[in-house]
């Protein structure tokens, strides 16, 4: 497969590898608490912010949605969009490949572009992605007016990329119907169905059995025209008759054709690549948007945002209610803003103060029931819940919530030991990902016990008797459960014992992993156990006869 190459190409491919695991610290909480814990507003470096993710969210994100810097050289107040073409692509990759670990199996990411960067970014996902798991590329109408002040070509779209984790897994949901479609149907004689869509009752090719004469009600005899057939058998054709579905023309000469009802039509259609102004808003929009929400200065501050509308439809083809969304290049906020109103749940990270002054008040908003850009359309408000006002402690209404954030220190120091802020979730978080290469679900269920989690492999097939292969349900086969003994996890925070692995310490969690496997053998468990802490006092023959593996904290802690 054809790659870029750039200038410290080489040492791009690496950076993502280099940057240190930080810190997620939690600044405020907005609106509800309880419904605000996966909605995550981000201030920070973004590709510090995506590695810190990386042991929590990798493999959850069902949609990532960027609107990256466009390196147009006309540097935006910002973002520094004048970089020079190798430094933007060493600026993409590593947060690509970042990206790409915290999509699902089925999940995908869209990514806005011009045509400065477009076709040298489509090579460079080709590669971090594979060009395999390419779906399309959509052309955007960011304006409806010409610039004559342009200096060749006044351009009127972007690219929208549209890139599969996996392509056998991704699929899209269907578009709903808008209104040209619906206006193409009418009711020109009065049907009591209602509205129907005139459909040519002739098809190509000739044979036998679908050529034979109609009669109008007007005395004409019809044949197909030249080269052609009727679409269907002269038994079938008397059935749609006598049922009203042939319109022969107002005055009953005309060619036959036959009738499709609205009502009985797919009201949903397959996406295409062609998304005009009046689907999808434009650049216009999206100024006046953040001018609401935010007041005059988000005109100079986001010179070119993206209308509510097309987030819309991105999420409405890519996601479903619950589906978890990302986008790492927020913007105005607009990406999370939708999100929220579709009920989704989000992550958005920016970088500068102005994720705090502007994204922050304006995800506020979203909470108390403003109803700018989509809120109509999708029964966003007050109003549609029938609450009396906006806040629930007067009323029904309840937007939701989110969690800002800030970066905090890096978790691991230059000499690989644990910051001492780091509590027992988070290096939970990062040993099951050393481990597993998957994100580690919540431990609410397991609070206050060592054990994380046990991994399995999933096969898709088994063998029959005689040597075939079945397909079945994934089969789950146990390969190791996980214990972590840190932050006096068992209750004893002295020196000796707590998070050591004594013979006490041990008995313990060997009860613990037969109670979690339903086992009662003390010694040599069937499922073996990865146990990490601070020290451990056992020799390894005792280690081997409980089916034991001891990794050292933090030594064996490996960020990666």
């Amino acid at each position: 497969m054809p790659t870029l190459d750039w200038l410290n190409r080489t040492s791009a491919f690496s950076t993502a590898a280099q940057v240190p695991y930080r810190l997620l610290e939690q600044v405020s909480a907005h609106g509800k608490p309880d419904a605000g814990t996966d909605n995550l507003l981000i201030q920070g470096d973004n590709l510090e912010a995506l590695k810190a993710l990386l042991p929590f969210y990798r493999g959850q994100v069902k949609c990532i949605f960027i609107d990256p810097p466009y390196n147009t050289k006309s540097a935006f107040e910002h973002y520094d969009d004048n970089l020079e073409h190798a430094q933007w692509l060493s600026m993409m990759l590593p947060r690509l490949q970042l990206l790409r670990e915290l999509l699902r199996e089925d999940g995908s990411i869209w990514v806005t572009i011009d045509d400065n960067e477009g076709h040298y970014l489509k090579v460079l996902m080709d590669e971090v992605f594979g060009r395999g798991n390419f779906v399309a590329s959509f052309q955007w109408q960011k304006t409806l007016t010409r610039r004559n002040d342009a200096k060749v070509v006044s351009e009127a779209h972007d690219h929208v990329l549209l890139y599969a984790r996996n392509s056998t897994h991704m699929g899209l949901n269907r578009q709903v119907s808008g209104d040209k479609q619906r206006a193409t149907y009418t009711n020109r004689d009065n049907d009591p169905r209602g509205d129907w869509l005139a459909i040519p009752f002739h098809a190509p090719n000739i044979r036998p059995n679908l050529t034979y004469p109609i009669n109008t009600p007007g005395g004409r005899v019809l044949m197909p025209p030249a080269g052609r057939c009727w679409s269907t058998t002269r038994e079938k054709y008397e059935e749609l008759l006598a049922d009203g579905r042939v319109y022969f023309g107002r005055d009953g000469n005309g060619m036959a054709q036959r009738k499709k009802f609205w009502h009985e039509s797919a009201q949903t259609v397959v996406p295409w690549t062609w998304w005009p102004y009046e689907e999808a808003g434009d650049n216009r929009e999206a100024t006046r948007e953040a001018k609401e929400l935010l007041g005059e200065s988000a005109g100079g501050i986001f010179s070119t945002p993206k209308p509510e509308r097309l987030i819309l439809r991105v999420l409405e083809l890519a996601t479903n209610p619950g589906d978890l969304v990302l986008d790492s290049f927020l913007g105005s906020g607009t990406t999370a803003a939708v999100a929220h109103k579709m009920g989704r749940r989000w992550i958005g990270i920016e970088m500068g103060e102005h994720a705090a002054t502007h994204c922050l008040p304006r995800l506020q908003k979203v909470l108390d029931g403003e109803q700018g850009g989509i809120s109509k359309a999708v029964g966003w408000g007050p109003a549609a819940s029938g609450a009396d006002t906006l806040f629930a402690d007067g009323g029904a209404w309840n937007g939701g919530g989110f969690r800002f954030m800030r970066l905090g220190a890096p978790v691991f120091d230059a000499k690989g030991r644990i910051h001492p802020d780091v509590r027992f979730a988070t290096l939970a978080a990062f040993v099951w990902q050393q481990e597993t290469g998957t994100a580690l679900e919540p431990l609410a269920a397991k609070t206050g016990t060592p054990y994380l989690g046990t991994h399995y492999t999933f096969d898709s097939f088994l063998r029959t008797e005689d040597g075939g292969l079945s397909p079945i349900s994934h089969i789950k086969t146990p390969q190791f459960a996980t214990y972590l003994l840190f932050n006096g996890i068992l209750g004893d925070k002295r020196p000796a014992s707590g998070n050591v692995l004594t013979l006490a310490v041990l008995d313990a969690l060997l009860a613990l992993h037969a109670q979690v496997h339903g086992a009662t053998a003390q010694n040599g468990a069937a499922i073996p156990l990865l146990v990490f802490g601070e020290a451990c006092r056992l020799g390894p023959a005792r280690l081997k006869l409980a089916n034991v593996t001891f990794k050292h904290i933090p030594y064996d802690v490996k960020a990666r």
